[in-house]
């Protein structure tokens, strides 16, 4: 909630005065929201989730994924003061116009959230709770747009953030199902969809994340593993050398002292063992499974240009405690890449993220590359300039005497 707040405040909203601004004209709206892919499954979140909330005294909002609220229903004396703070079809309830709040953070996380009154940012919507959840395509996994639901005080339960979360999940479901009858076969009876591994047909899918962990943690199927440090690099190095590399040359990424290639061949043994022989192959030792790492996920929205997604997705430096020479080359080269997209976005609310994170500190050019950025009315711009003052005094002054 914190870190949601420091991002409106860098974003420029006024906690007192600021409402959600609406950007789409009805003649837009119409037409934009007929085409929206989330059309199709409208009725039904309004069939099981919408009819609830009317009966509730709330309203159910449905937006894109910029969280432009495409849909808007409730009980009409509801809806009339829900116009008051401009909770209204076509207006932007993004944390950077709305600042803090419900479908914001939860395409900010890409997880549901729920927000209770006084954790809005903006005064003006403290009297209001809400519940929301992103809705994801079936086939790429990438967000849709979001479900919501606002009212008093007794949103903030949690049986309705599962409400929303359900509905969400069935908004999935039935965008896959009418996605498998667009191309001609039926789903099995009795069986679901698989939404989210969309390799599963081929074979297992080895799920790595290394992000900000000390170790890897790995999942294939139904079964889950904290890996050691040592074999977490060995996997972060394989991952990135698909044609494999011998026992020799996976030494020289992974040891940072010269060591016995039995060493290495013990390892890899013991590797095998614990995830199975199937999942690699040796001579060259190789991965023979699909990877699917939180790390690449970075960069591949870095090289699509979503540099706010690959913010979103880096959890930290890849295996931070790591000093596998493979390894390290991979956090470094990963980090200046994205520092170097946080700098070149001018956004200043990832400015102001990365020199909150422990990584980015100390870094005086973010800092000073924020304090132009932020608007005036941010109260973080002041902050920005001091905290550069301080850190360009620390540079400047002299080595202490030996």
């Amino acid at each position: 909630m914190a870190e949601s707040w420091i991002r409106s405040a860098a974003a420029g909203v006024d906690p007192d005065a600021n409402l959600a601004p609406v950007l789409l004209d009805s003649a837009d709206l119409v037409e934009y929201r007929e085409s929206h892919p989330l059309s199709s499954v409208f009725p039904l979140l309004y069939d099981v989730l919408g009819r609830a909330a009317e009966d509730c005294d709330c309203v159910m909002a449905v937006g894109d994924a910029d969280g432009n609220l495409l849909w808007v229903c409730g009980p009409p004396g509801i809806l009339r003061m829900a116009e008051s703070i401009n909770f209204v079809e076509g207006a932007a309830w993004d944390e950077s116009h709305a600042g803090t709040n419900a479908p914001g953070i939860a395409l900010h996380l890409n997880t549901a959230v729920q927000i209770r009154a006084a954790e809005h940012f903006n005064r003006l919507v403290q009297p209001w709770s809400c519940a929301a959840a992103p809705i994801h395509d079936p086939v790429t996994h990438e967000i849709l747009g979001l479900i919501d639901i606002t009212g008093g005080e007794d949103v903030a339960s949690p049986q309705t953030l599962g409400m929303v979360r359900a509905a969400a999940r069935m908004a999935e479901s039935e965008l896959a199902r009418i996605a498998a009858v667009v191309a001609g076969r039926t789903p099995e009876v009795g069986r679901p969809e698989q939404l989210w591994s969309p390799t599963s047909a081929a074979g297992p899918v080895l799920r790595l994340q290394g992000l900000g962990r000390p170790e890897c943690t790995a999942q294939i199927g139904d079964r889950s593993y904290r890996l050691s440090p040592r074999h977490s690099e060995i996997l972060v190095i394989l991952v990135d050398h698909l044609d494999g590399l011998t026992a020799e040359e996976l030494e020289i990424e992974v040891y940072a002292a010269e060591v016995h290639s039995s060493t290495m061949r013990a390892e890899m043994a013991r590797l095998r063992a614990l995830l199975g022989p199937d999942l690699m192959q040796s001579r060259p030792y190789r991965l023979s499974v699909e990877t699917e790492c939180d790390w690449q996920a970075v960069d591949a929205h870095l090289a699509a240009g979503r540099v706010r997604d690959a913010w979103r997705a880096y959890q930290g430096p890849l295996l931070p405690q790591s000093e596998a020479p493979g390894v390290v080359q991979r956090r470094e080269t990963q980090q200046r890449q994205l520092r170097a997209a946080v700098l070149a976005s001018g956004a200043a609310d990832l400015m102001v993220a990365w020199t909150r994170s422990r990584w980015g500190a100390g870094d005086l050019e973010l800092w000073q590359r924020q304090a132009q950025a932020l608007p005036e009315s941010s109260p973080l711009r002041a902050m920005a300039a001091a905290e550069a003052t301080r850190l360009e005094g620390e540079l400047a002054a002299p080595a202490p005497l030996p």
